[in-house]
């Protein structure tokens, strides 16, 4: 029962997943970097993303987020969650298993505007009290499959048993991505 299960939920994946564009993209901020990848983040459906965020001062992240693009007119929305690796600076080594979504707003051809939130509380994570992080910004399409992006991304690690919070991002940064 369980691999049955299993296997369709992995079949759905693939399936949604052939039929949608593969992102790659890159954003860098003063104290801070995203590596991200996706598949069908720009279309209803499923969607799977992953990342990776750096701070010198305050440690890493690593996910992989799975979820539900609705469209919504010129809007789209994205419910879904995140598997989070978290490492900290001055915490523990942990997990984090995150909810919470976006919305993008198509303006246009080749411009739209977007945000999104993901939380965890401490009985989703270890290592630390709280994930939380946050996202907002503009992308414009310059030549299809290149995009410019700028906006303005936060994400803390709220520390565990006394250790003091970490946080990744706090701050404007610019971006490039590219869709295949």
């Amino acid at each position: 029962m369980k691999k049955s299960v299993l296997f369709g939920l992995a079949g759905m994946l693939l399936v949604s997943a052939s039929a949608n564009a593969i992102s790659i993209s890159g954003q860098a901020g003063e104290e801070y970097t995203n590596l991200a990848v996706g598949i069908g983040t720009e279309s209803s459906g499923l969607a799977l993303s992953g990342n990776w965020m750096h701070s010198d001062d305050d440690g890493d992240t690593a996910g992989l987020g799975l979820g539900v693009n609705i469209p919504l007119g010129p809007f789209m929305a994205t419910v879904g969650g995140k598997g989070l690796w978290t490492n900290p600076q001055d915490s523990d080594e942990g997990y984090a298993a995150a909810v919470g979504g976006g919305l993008q707003w198509k303006i246009g051809q080749n411009f739209n505007l977007f945000g999104e939130y993901y939380y965890s509380p401490d009985s989703l994570s270890s290592g630390i009290e709280s994930y939380e992080e946050a996202n907002a910004g503009a992308r414009l399409n310059i030549l299809r499959p290149l995009s410019i992006e700028a906006g303005y991304r936060y994400l803390t690690l709220t520390g565990k048993d006394g250790a003091p919070d970490n946080t990744i991002a706090d701050g404007p940064y610019v971006g490039v991505s590219a869709s295949f």
